[in-house]
Formats: C-alpha cells, structure tokens, sequence
C-alpha cells in the first residue's frame, strides 16, 4: 500500500452505529482554492453549497444478499450475491471459500445453486428456482451485508435493514450502501430546497467496484470490477450548466463513466485514480474511507484535479485529531473547488 493511502486510525474512531438522527452527524468542509477547513453538521451542508449547485444522489437499494448456505458433506459456506450483476438465467456472487464446476451449494433444502464458472472472483450460479424470485429469497433468507468491521456489534437485522439504506432508496441492487446518503434526512431536503439547490439521481447497483481491493493490474489499467448503472434523461438535463455535486464516490463513477463514454446506461469498469481528468464533477460529499481503498484513491484524485495543496492523507489526519468518527456510519466531508 502506498504511504499517500495509509494513515493510522484509533479504533475507537471506526463508527460501530449510525449518528442519530442521521443529519447529526459532523461535517468537515474541505474549500480547495482557499486551502481552508470548516467544521459543522451535516444537517447545516445547504448553506455552505453554490446556489447554482445540483445534487446527484445514488437511489440504489441495498437487499440483505449476504447468505448462509451449505454444500453436501461440507462445512459450511457464505454467499454474497451481486444482485446488480445478476440476470434471468445467471446468479453471480462471490463465496467464502473456494468452489468447483459443477458444485452445488443450498440455500434450503429446496432452494439450490450449481456452480456454472468458478473461473473469475465472480462466480456463476444456476438456480433450481426461477430467478425472479430471487428477491423475495434474499428477503426470506438473506441478511444485510454489513463491513466486517461492525459484524459484532449485535446490531439486529431489523435495525440493519432501515439504517443501512438510505431514506430515497428505490432500486434494489446494491450489495452495500451508498454511504454519503446515509446522512441525507428530510430535514436536510426542505433546507436544500428553501437555497434553491436540487437534487437528482442516478443508480449505480454496489458491487466489488466499490469495496473490493486494489491490485497492481488495476492501477496499471485503469479499470476495476464491472457495476451496473443509469443515468436518466431527466438528470441530465438537470444538472447541464451548474456546479455538479456528486453525493458519494459511487455517483462519481456513474458520471464519470458518461463524461467519457456518453452512454447513459451499462456497466462501469472506471477505476479513477491520481491524474484522471474530471469532466462531470465540480464538488464532492463523501464518508472517510478506509485506507488503501479505490475510495480513497478517487477522492486523492478529485483533490488533486482541483488543485489542492493538500492530500486526503493529511486531511484525515486533521479529522482524526479532531475525533471525526470514520468508514460507513461515519461522518462526513464536503469538498468544494
């Protein structure tokens, strides 16, 4: 890992829950061209947005894909299903250990998958089931896929299922949350609508794109793990002309997928790291990410295309000093040009 994504965090710092409510969580305002930084809560983020600003948010819907299943004379085994990248014959997903061609693996004792291709980190499953009712089976036996890092806090599924979701989630994909919207409350909507500022979406369905580690083939490539995406027309149009601002890293990568390629629907292989010419952009709202992450090496990239005489490195070290709780029901930053 290099030293510019590595920083040393306080374990007490990992955030174990959400704020509560969600808008009381902290703010720091990172502004670029005065190399300044404010302190507040979230909650107040409106009166420090341009007025000509549009937000684009991610309405993704996380589904509890993280199942329990078991294999015949074997122990045990967990499957992360990829929702987004499934379709009406294949089941993808990644499992916990490592599978065969023609392995099969329940997930009750009439509900079976037959391993199609253990070839990729993404393995292809047929289902003994009709696909479209995967979901309602997530829903059945599937729990929320939380980071590992808060497995053991006895956090209830229940619990789980409405704090790990964003309050606008609409379209069931994701395999874990867009997190920079986790903050985002009715409260903070009538605020942003009484400065004249809008917002819009996007669906970006998260997968190993967003959480999965960096390897030297990526940085060498410039790409990573496929996504599926879309952009509306209506977004579009909206935001053309003002200062873009991108809730979280994952709306990010959904327009800067556009930005380069015009298309407004597909999959997204875009991994942007230090030097990647922005070209949809202006401002960012994101969480602290963990280091080394594909997070963290957008953000270093959006500093520095603004020009900052900073690295994200040293200013997580001023949010560590200042307590600033991390990872994904932690606080939050606002970057602005």
């Amino acid at each position: 890992m290099e030293t510019l994504y590595r920083y040393n965090l306080p374990e007490n710092l990992i955030a174990k829950k959400p704020a509560s409510p969600r808008d009381s969580s902290r703010l720091l305002i990172y502004e670029v061209a005065k190399d300044k930084i404010t302190i507040d809560i979230f909650k107040n983020i409106a009166k420090y947005l341009p007025k000509n600003s549009a937000l684009v948010m991610n309405e993704s819907k996380v589904l509890p894909v993280r199942l329990k299943c078991y294999q015949a004379g074997n122990e045990d085994l967990e499957l992360l299903v990829l929702l987004g990248e499934c379709d009406k014959y294949i089941l993808k997903g990644i499992v916990s250990r490592r599978l065969h061609n023609g392995d099969e693996i329940f997930i009750a004792p009439d509900l079976k998958l037959k391993v199609l291709d253990a070839s990729y980190k993404v393995y292809k499953f047929e289902a003994n089931f009709p696909m479209k009712d995967l979901e309602k089976i997530l829903k059945r036996y599937g729990t929320t896929p939380i980071p590992k890092y808060i497995e053991h806090e006895n956090l209830s599924e229940d619990f789980l299922r409405k704090k790990y979701q964003t309050v606008f989630a609409k379209n069931p994909g994701s395999a874990a949350a867009p997190t920079a919207s986790l903050h985002f409350t009715p409260r903070v909507f009538k605020s942003l609508e009484r400065a004249g500022i809008e917002h819009n979406f996007v669906t970006l369905h998260v997968g190993l794109g967003t959480f999965a580690p960096v390897l030297p083939e990526h940085r060498e490539s410039g790409k990573f793990y496929e996504e599926t995406y879309e952009i509306p027309s209506s977004t579009l149009k909206n935001i053309e002309g003002k200062n873009v601002v991108a809730v979280g890293t994952t709306v990010v990568r959904t327009l800067e997928t556009y930005g380069k390629t015009r298309v407004p629907a597909g999959k997204s292989d875009l991994f942007i790291q230090q030097y990647f010419k922005f070209r949809m952009v202006d401002t960012l709202i994101t969480n602290f990410h963990l280091p080394g992450s594909s997070l963290m090496m957008l953000v270093e990239a959006f500093l520095h295309s603004k020009g900052s005489k900073r690295h994200l490195k040293e200013i997580y070290e001023f949010a560590i000093s200042e307590k600033f709780r991390f990872y994904s029901f932690g606080d939050s930053m606002l970057i602005l040009p």
